[in-house]
């Protein structure tokens, strides 16, 4: 992706104090999401969609993605990202896991996170165990999020930066798992997905966008209301998750400084990327000790 040294955001050609990343797919002027209306292929503005009205927001995922970028454009790793999860899962069907959970899988057993492994020497466990999962529809609601939100995130910073963003997000949440429940066997990409919510709080503040407004907010709220109430739902995992999209985020736009997209790769944001990585490694293995 080339790189540059900011953003170049257009404004709705009907609401000329609203920026825009969407155009329509027929004339290619700008429109904002009030104006938008989805067609077959891409989206429309009112006058080509032959409508003057706007369209209705969705809730939840799509309904972010589709107030702060566009899903859909350069999303290959997103596509990576959730064929990785999905193969996993069929061959752990193949060695024995139920499509509603239980039943035994080598898969698990050698790669889901747990304390004392970790302690043993698997450190792998730390990146494995945000791609294996213990149902069909713990993997289904996974994938449907990752898709959703790693498309927009990816369609805005680009594939290189998306990666950083899931990897350091996926270790952060590894060590917030272990930080609450060292003892106790933690699958699930949710950590990851809570740190593409994280890293799009800090594109929507860049852009100006309230979070409340785009649905962003909402969406948090809901998922740790559910993190919090719902048993056996791994609550460090996903607040370690958020926290560490958020501070990669925070990083790759420069420390605040640039933009999250377009700031220059230099040794500052080269430096914190590694020593966010680190950090995350060395809360994991040290809370796999069960001392913190």
């Amino acid at each position: 992706m080339n790189e540059t040294s900011e953003a170049t955001t257009a404004h709705c050609y009907r609401h000329s104090d609203r920026e825009t990343l969407l155009s329509c797919s027929q004339c290619d002027r700008p429109i904002c999401t009030s104006c938008m209306n989805p067609a077959p292929v891409g989206i429309r503005c009112p006058e080509c969609a032959g409508s003057s009205g706007a369209s209705t927001a969705r809730s939840g995922p799509a309904r972010v993605a589709r107030n702060l970028v566009q899903p859909g454009r350069h999303n290959s790793v997103t596509v990576a990202l959730v064929a990785i999860n999905v193969v996993v899962f069929l061959i752990e069907l193949l060695q024995g896991v139920g499509f509603q959970g239980g039943g035994s899988s080598s898969v698990i057993e050698k790669g889901g996170l747990y304390g004392p492994a970790i302690v043993g020497g698997d450190t792998w466990r730390i990146i494995t165990s945000g791609f294996i999962h213990e149902s069909v529809i713990h993997v289904a609601f996974n994938m449907w999020a990752l898709w959703i939100l790693g498309s927009a995130v990816e369609a805005y910073v680009g594939p290189r930066r998306m990666i950083i963003i899931y990897v350091i997000s996926l270790i952060w949440g590894s060590a917030g798992a272990l930080l609450l429940s060292p003892y106790a066997l933690t699958i699930g990409a949710s950590g990851a997905i809570f740190g593409l919510m994280g890293a799009l709080v800090v594109m929507s503040r860049q852009r100006g966008i309230a979070i409340m407004q785009s649905g962003l907010g909402l969406l948090i709220i809901l998922n740790l209301v559910i993190t919090l109430t719902i048993p056996g739902v791994s609550i460090g995992g996903h607040l370690g998750g958020l926290l560490g999209g958020i501070a990669t985020g925070f990083v790759l736009s420069g420390y605040g400084r640039g933009h999250i997209a377009y700031s220059k790769m230099s040794s500052q944001i080269s430096g914190g990327i590694l020593a966010l990585t680190v950090i995350g490694f060395a809360v994991a293995m040290i809370a796999a000790h069960g001392v913190l």
